[in-house]
């Protein structure tokens, strides 16, 4: 973990957040035990809250069902490192531009969380938590790489109504959500649901509530 900025210089809705992001593990976040191996690449996403006409909300986009990696899935912006980034907080911003037109200078980056490694991709990502101090308008600047963005509202996703579990044949159970048009799930699902939790926001849910992940994508 490592802290860019003061907790106490937040939005007071965003504090708990941060404060609490500054001094966690990656355990909070996943239950991977694969190690990251010698070929894992290295990728950064944007966890990036803002306030809207909603109150605070959080930046999604669904990636493109042509994709070759996890195509169709929910996401944070972000992807992988090119040689010229300059580290992860880089990485995230120029991948948040170049998929939803986020502009960095209006963005507040504010801990880079402990990295994950994704065992399906071979990604060692590093999570940059950050703060949408000057939003602006987002849509997919690609869309042979991004369907859709979507500022999602904190208290949609923490709504009981829309969380539950979703399974797959494969033995995968795991955190998701319903949102407009979205369902996330998997490696986005997971960060999310421990940023709700660490943010202070969650509430009592049916965590009994395993539904299939193939008729659950084809309810969205």
């Amino acid at each position: 973990m490592t802290l860019l900025a003061d907790p106490a210089d937040v939005p007071e809705w965003m504090a708990t957040l941060v404060k609490a992001s500054a001094q966690i593990d990656a355990s909070v976040f996943s239950r991977m035990t694969a190690p990251a191996s010698a070929t894992a690449r290295a990728a950064a996403v944007l966890m990036l809250f803002g306030e809207g006409n909603d109150g605070p909300d959080v930046l999604l986009l669904r990636r493109a069902d042509t994709l070759g990696s996890h195509p169709g899935q929910v996401a944070f912006p972000g992807g992988a490192a090119d040689p010229t980034d300059d580290g992860p907080v880089d990485t995230a911003l120029r991948e948040a531009r170049e998929e939803t037109g986020v502009l960095p200078e209006g963005v507040r980056p504010l801990v880079v969380l402990p990295d994950l490694f994704v065992p399906v991709s071979s990604f060692l990502v590093s999570p940059v938590l950050a703060h949408w101090r000057e939003p602006c308008p987002v849509e997919p600047v690609d869309p042979a790489e991004t369907a859709a963005v979507a500022r999602v509202p904190i208290a949609h996703l923490a709504d009981p109504a829309n969380r539950f579990l979703v399974g797959h044949p494969s033995g995968y159970v795991g955190p998701a959500f319903s949102a407009p048009g979205m369902l996330v799930w998997g490696f986005t699902a997971g960060l999310l649901n421990g940023l709700i939790s660490l943010g202070g926001w969650e509430r009592p849910w049916d965590g009994t509530d395993v539904r299939d992940l193939d008729l659950a994508l084809r309810a969205t």
